[in-house]
């Protein structure tokens, strides 16, 4: 059901199924998918596409365009996944054309109460980005990731798959998959061993993945400890780490306080 208060302009592209609250504005090169359900005083604009299942609660604004000053109105998109949250005050917008031209969201996500999503970010599946968050322009956010709340990403930082980010961290350096990272400035903690248990791996894998990321960090240069941490590298998540790491190259490696 569509409120009759609603704004809708005629040239968007809207599943039969969608519901759509009171007050709410969806723009001309807006598409959503089948089952989108937006409450009232939700703003959708620009070329953003929304896939099946997402709901989408008060006052929050998606596709408006980015905080970029050399942002000029090019042609840019935000593509968003399906079955996400994004809940009150929530703020994502599109790419630019210096940074690819796309946001890109997955599946399955849930984004807090007035968390912000930058242009050019890219988001995996099952993240969660709790209240406040801010992320700004073209971070990397891979599967599994959570961000507690009051945190802030810097700009062009990667975050791997299943790292949990404690809450009010100021993340300023890429973090390995599997890293528990905390304090502001951001440190490496340890593994997230709670995560990886919820996640069904095995005892031998996250002892492997613990002995390794020891070696990568017990070295001053960070490619002794890399070249160290490969004869683990028959362990899954030690071969996802060394490929993070031997990819990064726009920000430093989040790494233990000494």
């Amino acid at each position: 059901m569509i409120s009759d208060k609603a704004f809708i302009d005629k040239n968007s592209k809207l599943d039969t199924s969608v519901e759509i609250g009171p007050f709410s504005i969806i723009g001309k090169e807006v598409k959503i998918g089948k089952n989108v359900k937006i409450q009232s005083h939700v703003v959708i604009t620009g070329n953003t596409s929304i896939s099946d299942e997402c709901e989408i609660y008060p006052f929050a604004s998606i596709g408006n365009v980015p905080q970029d000053l050399k942002f000029k109105g090019e042609k840019t998109k935000l593509i968003i996944g399906k079955k996400n949250k994004i809940r009150e005050y929530v703020t994502i917008n599109p790419g630019t054309e210096h940074g690819g031209g796309i946001t890109k969201i997955g599946d399955n996500c849930l984004f807090m109460i007035s968390s912000h999503i930058a242009h050019d970010c890219k988001i995996g599946n099952n993240v969660i980005i709790a209240n406040n968050v801010a992320l700004a322009g073209h971070v990397e956010i891979d599967d599994n990731v959570i961000i507690g709340g009051n945190s802030a990403v810097q700009q062009f930082t990667r975050i791997g798959k299943l790292a949990m980010i404690g809450g009010m961290t100021g993340v300023e350096k890429d973090v390995i998959p599997y890293g528990l990272v905390t304090g502001n400035r951001s440190h490496f903690d340890g593994i997230n061993i709670i995560g990886l248990k919820r996640a069904g791996y095995s005892s031998d894998e996250i002892n492997g993945l613990n002995q390794a990321v020891k070696l990568i960090f017990s070295n001053t240069l960070l490619k002794n400890g890399i070249e160290e941490a490969k004869k683990f590298s028959n362990y899954k998540t030690v071969s996802e780490v060394i490929n993070f790491l031997e990819k990064s190259e726009k920000r430093p490696i989040c790494r233990p306080l000494k």
